[in-house]
């Protein structure tokens, strides 16, 4: 029996809903669900499991209908799909009337509940949230009594506020397979019987690494997993990417150098720019025309001015450059404060110079006078 694993999609979600890019963020969540679609067809999955969130708020009924019709598409898979946290059910929910396609099964209650299918001898068990929280594992005791049947639990949870289950008890229960969803990025819990699907689509920058979904076979003599595979299908990903700088560094270097690491990791990625070591302390990096031509959704500038502060210190032992120095080399110290102190210290040396130069230039023409 062949199956398909996967959920939080969060189809209506507009990801970094501040950025120029989040429209074709929220498209990319809604061609995934159609690629999955195409691979559960292309595939001959028997089994499409949804694991709650496949919408990110109430779903409207031309959502419902978008969706029901790619379902339909793959009129020989039995699609069983569950509310999570988000799109949970409410007594004005518009699945609770929908029209599913026949292959569809919607397991709307609260308590867990089943549905049969004799073709592949298959039971699929799970439960929708009704509440925007679940703090007890109400899952706690639960066992599948031998039936003959590959017997699948399907739930969203996972972590305090979420139906807070123990994956071990889970685990002995009994199922073939627990297929859960909630946590975003993908996970074995434990080998060929529990995983978390993760999202398709990355949804924030703290969703870094690969995002896809499992596909998967049972045996139907031996109702065990035969195998489980990670399938990424992510159209972008969010990447970290850290630039080291020397006191040599330019910001033209810098632009090429940050235009070339993204050219080659792609430029549909989105990513978060961490600059760090010693720079010449009279260059002040412009990265703004990098947040326009690529999809950088945070800089953080976490380079030091490159100073000679035994000498500053010898100049200035007792002005304010001095007591800047002195406290820069506390052990304590913390980084927004060091960074505070690098920038008072870079005030404090161009106030010096601007204050000196046009005396040193007068005395200057006045020698020349004489």
């Amino acid at each position: 029996m062949k199956f398909i694993h996967t959920g939080d999609f969060h189809y209506g979600m507009n990801p970094d809903s501040d950025k120029p890019w989040s429209k074709e963020r929220a498209q990319d969540i809604r061609n995934s669900l159609t690629n999955i679609t195409a691979a559960a067809k292309s595939g001959n999955t028997d089994l499409l499991l949804i694991a709650g969130d496949l919408f990110h708020h109430q779903p409207l009924v031309r959502e419902l209908k978008e969706v029901n019709y790619l379902f339909s598409t793959i009129p020989h898979t039995h699609v069983v799909l569950i509310a999570g946290n988000h799109d949970r059910i409410r007594e004005s929910s518009a699945v609770l009337s929908f029209p599913w396609a026949k292959n569809v099964t919607y397991l709307t209650d609260s308590k867990l509940s089943s549905v049969y299918f004799e073709d592949i001898n298959t039971e699929v068990y799970g439960f929708s949230w009704h509440e925007p929280e679940i703090t007890e594992n109400v899952l706690s005791g639960v066992r599948v009594m031998e039936n003959g049947r590959i017997n699948i639990l399907l739930v969203h949870g996972g972590d305090p506020s979420h139906f807070p289950f123990d994956k071990n008890e889970l685990g002995n229960a009994g199922f073939s397979y627990c297929a859960v969803g909630h946590i975003h990025k993908h996970e074995i819990l434990i080998p060929d019987r529990m995983a978390f699907c993760g999202s398709p689509e990355p949804l924030d920058l703290t969703e870094t690494g690969m995002h896809g979904y499992y596909k998967g076979e049972i045996n139907p003599v031996t109702r065990k997993v035969t195998s489980l595979e990670f399938v990424p299908c992510a159209v972008a990903q969010y990447i970290s990417l850290i630039v080291n700088v020397t006191p040599q560094s330019t910001n033209t270097e810098l632009l090429m150098c940050i235009s070339d690491e993204i050219g080659r990791r792609g430029s549909r990625n989105i990513y978060r720019l961490k600059i760090r070591g010693m720079r010449d302390p009279d260059i002040e990096f412009d990265l703004g025309v990098l947040m326009e031509r690529f999809r950088i959704v945070e800089i953080r500038d976490e380079s030091e001015p490159k100073y000679d502060f035994s000498k500053l210190f010898a100049e200035h032992p007792s002005d304010m450059i001095g007591f800047f120095v002195q406290e820069l080399d506390k052990p304590d110290i913390s980084p927004v404060g060091k960074k505070a102190l690098y920038y008072g210290v870079n005030a404090l040396l161009r106030t010096t110079e601007e204050r000196t130069t046009p005396f040193e230039a007068s005395a200057g023409e006045r020698g020349g006078r004489s």
